[in-house]
């Protein structure tokens, strides 16, 4: 077999949001905002949202990959209400200038540290 085809295929695809989707906790406190989604490409859900928190200007943001169950969509006022709070949130995994490979393991990772169901990324 080649090297290619021993190659595990990236489960998960970025989707970015082109505009600023606004995140707040349970109290309306701003959090951040969404990044991207993790959109799974077999299925088309999103499973994960990349959070955007801190920065100035586009310099300095940190993101943080968030089970998306963790999320609660506020339509009235167009946001995302995180359901943890956000000490918790910015003590979870992150990344600040690479992003890691979204696998399996990464998100058991970050399912175990939130405490939610971990997503199963196998296509079957």
């Amino acid at each position: 077999m080649s090297d290619a085809a021993q190659t595990p295929t990236q489960l998960l695809v970025q989707a970015s949001v082109s505009g600023t989707m606004k995140v707040e906790s349970r109290d309306g406190d701003n959090v951040g905002s969404v990044h991207a989604f993790m959109v799974h490409k077999g299925t088309g859900r999103a499973t994960h949202a990349v959070l955007s928190l801190g920065g100035f200007l586009g310099m300095g943001k940190s993101f943080y990959p968030l089970p998306f169950a963790l999320l609660q969509f506020d339509a009235v006022r167009d946001l995302y209400v995180v359901t943890i709070d956000k000490r918790v949130l910015e003590g979870g995994p992150s990344w600040a200038n690479n992003a890691p490979v979204f696998d399996q393991a990464y998100a058991d990772r970050v399912a175990s540290y939130y405490g939610s169901n971990s997503e199963d990324l196998v296509v079957g």
